[in-house]
């Protein structure tokens, strides 16, 4: 329903406005949930039973907001790659539509906003996303220097959880749960950016630069596995560090199966099946979400 939505208002937007709201990915909704989904999981964890839903909806906002510019700088310093693979050559930037200064121009706009929007919920909020720009911007280097640049991508996707705990507690002084939702985001980004690298490789491996699936060929399904056991144990490890009932255990055991069965399903040789894995782990998320919720009530 979501990819519904985004995807009518792309499609329905002036022709002019069109290339930007492709550009920050408005059409692709799974990148943006999977980028809010462990700053509400800290919310919800923060808040107890009474979260504040202007704060929940400002994290939204500004979630896609800063994806959209992470989009947008991504595609400007990837646009001769993206040129020469067949699943991004129709970017704006990459196919000449936009060229590189409207883009950047475009993806400062998001960021200010971004914060400005933060800064609404409390200043602390603006100030750590602010921190996570830096990382946002170094990370389309990655797979050019770094031989696992998911792993850095996991370290910038898992901030926003950091970002939804100051935002319920107007505080940057974590406690030890806190960590725990990071490191659960932190591993679940490393499952579905590897599935979502599997699209690309045949790509990655002429033109030279470096994925998770090149690194884990066909060790990967293990990979992923291990990286599913600490991804559930995270989160199991956060909420037991706060007054969670019999319901949190449980739905984030169901989450887990869910996530080992999505593993062993997809087919990482198949564009198809890894795009559609890639899309169901927001599932995953939601389901970790809702246990945060029940947690509160059992």
């Amino acid at each position: 329903m979501l990819h519904e939505i985004s995807s009518g208002v792309v499609t329905r937007s002036p022709a002019k406005v069109r290339p930007y709201l492709l550009l920050m990915r408005l059409d692709r909704p799974t990148g943006y949930v999977l980028y809010l989904l462990p700053g509400l999981w800290a919310v919800a964890l923060a808040s107890g039973r009474r979260p504040d839903l202007l704060t929940v909806v400002l994290l939204a906002v500004a979630a896609v907001l800063v994806r959209g510019a992470a989009c947008a700088v991504n595609d400007v310093i990837d646009r001769e790659v993206d040129a020469r693979v067949a699943r991004t050559v129709s970017r704006p930037v990459a196919s000449g539509t936009l060229g590189v200064r409207d883009a950047l121009l475009f993806a400062g706009a998001q960021a200010v906003v971004a914060l400005l929007i933060l800064a609404v919920v409390n200043v602390e909020t603006a100030v750590v996303a602010a921190a996570s720009y830096p990382l946002i911007v170094a990370y389309p280097y990655m797979k050019r220097v770094f031989f696992w640049p998911s792993a850095f991508l996991a370290l910038v996707m898992s901030v926003y959880a950091l970002i939804g705990w100051t935002a319920a507690t107007g505080s940057a002084d974590y406690r030890p749960a806190v960590y725990g939702l990071y490191a659960g985001g932190a591993f679940w980004t490393l499952i579905h950016d590897a599935v979502y690298s599997h699209q690309d490789k045949e790509y990655d491996r002429r033109i030279g630069v470096k994925s998770s699936a090149l690194l884990f060929g066909k060790a990967t399904k293990a990979w992923l596995a291990t990286f599913a056991v600490f991804s559930v144990g995270g989160v199991l490890w956060a909420g037991s560090q706060t007054s969670m009932g019999w319901a949190f255990y449980l739905i984030a055991a169901l989450a887990g199966a869910f996530l080992a069965y999505l593993i062993i399903r997809v087919d990482l040789d198949d564009p198809t099946s890894c795009w559609d894995t890639f899309v169901s782990n927001t599932y995953f998320g939601w389901l970790i979400l809702a246990a945060m919720v029940a947690g509160q009530f059992t």
